[in-house]
């Protein structure tokens, strides 16, 4: 038989995946694991909108539909961005794919050529690097410090663009830092892009999850000559507790619209009709289960950061959006644990998960293998025994 693509054979399996099988194994061997790598709200969709999917089916609306979203949802979305973030955008500017990770791999194919590189600023959610790489382009990442705040700064990234930049890609609140860059912040970032006129791919998916009273700002927000280089990526995921429908979006100027439509109608096609309806009634009908599933993350996250900064040897800043805490363990590192001697967070995750009977995730295949990702999309008794056991796991 023949080889297989040198392309294809390239792309690497999430690192996640291994502790992620070993824990539901283990789960499904009775063994009583907890489990914090869930990137998912552990709310069930909202009554409405699961209605609004159910009579779909009802109707007999199952079948096929533009290849880049229905009309009635695309403007949907434009009627949300303008309530959210007074940004005005034509149905036709907007494009509906089957959730927000597709639309970014095709707004990727969409801008890159071969050997253009696209900056990613790191810790990066596990995809990015794999998903440029698959587009053949090439990944810059460039590292934003604990110390940073976890977020990218102007200087830094003047100074990873050459000639062959195409754009810079950031998620805004981040997967998996939780932080969120304030308007001065992302108008600094915004300037640079500007003068080299790159484009930016803005993953807003969490935008709806920001805490301690901040306002999230949307990139496109910050002036015309912005809005016109950068895609907006988005979708109903994370703020409506909608993972499995799999609708995502992209707005952003027509021709680059276009071309993902394109794109999409000779690749999937349309998301499922039925999950198209769904997401209209999450953008246009009431909001009020937000600010609740928002409220309840803000007091985890308070609870789970209090905790965590208490127990020796490991610590984490306070995420300000998203639902995810970045635990520092470079304490431990080069310490012996249960046997083991720990050189990064894949050691630390494995072992934890063997010993402790807790599942995190390791951020080496997030950029950095200094730190452990908890998401906190979880029940508070839950966090507590989790954080009990990480105690004990500890002091044994």
């Amino acid at each position: 038989m023949k080889k297989l693509s040198s392309h294809a054979v390239a792309v690497q399996a999430s690192t996640t995946l291994a502790i992620d099988s070993l824990y539901k194994q283990m789960k499904a061997d009775g063994v009583d694991v907890i489990g914090f790598g869930a990137g998912e709200p552990d709310f069930g969709t909202p009554e409405h909108i699961k209605q609004a999917g159910i009579r779909a089916i009802q109707e007999d609306f199952t079948k096929y539909t533009p290849a880049s979203g229905i009309p009635e949802l695309r403007k949907a979305v434009c009627t949300r961005l303008k309530l959210d973030f007074n940004l005005d955008y034509k149905p036709s500017e907007v494009v509906i794919a089957s959730g927000a990770k597709h639309v970014l791999y095709v707004a990727l194919q969409t801008i890159t050529d071969p050997g253009d590189e696209i900056i990613i600023p790191a810790p990066y959610w596990v995809s990015y690097v794999e998903m440029v790489q698959m587009v053949r382009g090439t990944p810059v990442v460039v590292t934003a410090t604990e110390e940073e705040g976890f977020k990218l700064t102007p200087e830094k990234l003047e100074a990873a663009i050459t000639s062959r930049t195409k754009a810079l890609m950031l998620n805004n609140p981040s997967n998996p830092t939780g932080m969120v860059y304030s308007r001065e912040e992302l108008k600094a970032l915004a300037d640079v892009c500007v003068k080299h006129d790159l484009y930016i791919l803005s993953d807003e998916i969490y935008c709806n999850l920001v805490y301690d009273g901040r306002t999230f700002t949307s990139f496109p927000t910050l002036s015309p000559e912005v809005k016109e280089r950068t895609i907006l990526i988005n979708g109903v995921s994370k703020s409506y507790a909608m993972t499995g429908w799999r609708i995502g979006y992209a707005a952003a100027c027509e021709d680059i619209i276009k071309a993902m439509g394109n794109y999409l109608s000779h690749s999937t096609g349309s998301p499922a009709s039925f999950a198209q309806k769904g997401a209209v009634e999450a953008l246009v009908g009431p909001q009020e289960e937000i600010a609740a599933m928002c409220k309840a993350f803000e007091e985890r996250r308070n609870h789970f950061v209090e905790r965590m900064n208490a127990i020796e040897g490991v610590s984490c800043l306070k995420p300000e959006g998203a639902f995810y805490i970045m635990m520092n363990i470079q304490k431990l590192k080069g310490k012996t644990l249960h046997g083991v001697t720990i050189q990064d967070a894949d050691d630390f995750s494995s072992l934890f998960l063997k010993e402790g009977l807790v599942a995190t995730v390791p951020c080496t295949g997030f950029g950095t293998g200094d730190f452990v990702r908890w998401s906190y999309a979880t029940s508070m008794k839950n966090i507590d025994e989790g954080l009990n056991r990480l105690e004990k796991f500890l002091q044994d």
